[in-house]
């Protein structure tokens, strides 16, 4: 007898373009996290400023999208969800329009502020629509699954983005996500739903003394900062030393990210057979490798030996540990809470971007060297390994206990 199988699930047309301006709304947040990044050092030039001022054009970006992500959800409760939407897209189009008419540092760092800002407040309500609006099920994880591959592919996008747009001309890094993002406006103004949102919890101390979430929030933040920043310090080097443009720049920290795009879909897979902890571990070890390859060689002479081990050690260490962190941090939070709790673990995620890039260039620039700027990365990738390693003692020792009845 043949194997009946169920249909994949089917969408009607108002669904497919809901899904697609939420995940274009994702892809947008993700390429601003990696667009300068290849640029940076162009920009210095350009702007006649230092390493040290420009680097806030990507933490700040950071630091807006960590002051919102908690907000966000009282602010779609009281404002109606929709209208938050709407009004941080506005945002975004138009902070990235006067980003690109202008040559003012402060002022570009302000509207790159904003739109972390208006990114904190568009994320997480794109995750609550598509749980409101795709029944749970096959229907949800695949629409969840799109979502995601989207704001995987992001950052890749950015850094290819950004070596195309930097040979154009600079303003345009700051200005070409407006019309995308006034385009996605108006098709959220068709689409996006606006049922009465109920009040998110408050932070509670159960949420905050939630081990399993403090581990998984401190660890992503650590290896989201040392990631960042250690791109960053590649970068420059790429661009002073080997004097790379930035198109090849982005071509050169493709394999730093291209790969986690790529495992996404097959994410699910690895915990299910080898658990989050564990993953998370290999994950932090293997980035912290990478921390310690580079602070023995910091400075970049040759690509293919000096930069490529380095960012092929990072990368395979967010394969491991990228989605088993974001599925660990909620594991054993109440289904009530989780509306706060997984605003709580992103500012943690930004928050170390924000943290640790900013220290690291600052170090660089004060002693004029790489090692220490190295140094305080290594320092953040070991913090995310003892943040792993409680997590995965944690793990073994409450597994006994939920098997006794």
């Amino acid at each position: 007898m043949a194997d009946v199988r169920p249909a994949a699930p089917t969408w009607d047309r108002r669904r497919w373009v809901l899904l697609l301006v939420l995940s274009g709304n994702m892809i947008l947040d993700a390429i601003e996290g990696s667009i300068l990044v290849p640029a940076l050092g162009v920009l210095t030039t350009e702007l006649n400023r230092s390493i040290g001022q420009t680097q806030w054009l990507l933490s700040g970006f950071a630091a807006g999208f960590a002051a919102l992500l908690l907000t966000g959800p009282a602010l779609a409760a009281r404002f109606g969800r929709r209208q938050v939407y709407l009004l941080a897209m506005a945002l975004f189009a138009v902070a990235s329009v006067i980003g690109g008419l202008t040559d003012d540092l402060a002022l570009l760092v302000a509207t790159r502020a904003v739109k972390g800002a208006a990114a904190a407040l568009t994320a997480p309500a794109g995750l609550a629509v598509i749980a409101a609006e795709f029944p749970v099920g096959a229907q949800q994880r695949r629409a969840i699954s799109v979502y995601a591959v989207f704001g995987a592919a992001g950052f890749t996008t950015g850094l290819l983005l950004s070596g195309w747009l930097t040979a154009l001309n600079w303003h345009l890094l700051f200005v070409f996500p407006a019309p995308i993002a006034l385009a996605l406006l108006v098709a959220a103004w068709r689409v996006i739903p606006d049922p009465p949102v109920a009040t998110p919890p408050r932070l509670s101390k159960p949420l905050l003394r939630n081990g399993s979430l403090a581990r998984s929030a401190l660890g992503a933040g650590a290896l989201n900062g040392g990631y960042l920043a250690l791109l960053v310090v590649i970068a420059v080097q790429l661009h002073q030393s080997l004097g790379w443009a930035p198109w090849q720049i982005a071509v050169g920290l493709l394999p730093a990210s291209l790969p986690l795009a790529l495992s996404v879909p097959f994410a699910g897979r690895f915990v299910e057979r080898y658990g989050t902890a564990r993953l998370i571990l290999a994950g932090a070890v293997a980035t912290l490798a990478g921390h310690l390859l580079l602070f023995a060689r910091p400075e970049i002479h040759d690509y293919v030996t000096d930069a490529l081990p380095v960012l092929l050690l990072i990368e395979a260490g967010f394969v491991l540990s990228f989605a088993a962190l974001n599925m660990q941090s909620t594991a054993t939070v109440p289904a009530e809470l989780r509306p706060i709790a997984v605003p709580l673990y992103q500012t943690g995620v930004q928050f170390g971007a924000a943290f640790v890039l900013p220290i690291t260039v600052g170090v660089a620039v004060a002693f004029d060297a790489y090692r220490p700027a190295a140094a305080v990365i290594a320092v953040a990738g070991l913090l995310a390994v003892l943040a792993a390693s409680s997590e995965l003692r944690a793990s073994a020792t409450s597994a006994p206990a939920k098997a006794i009845p």
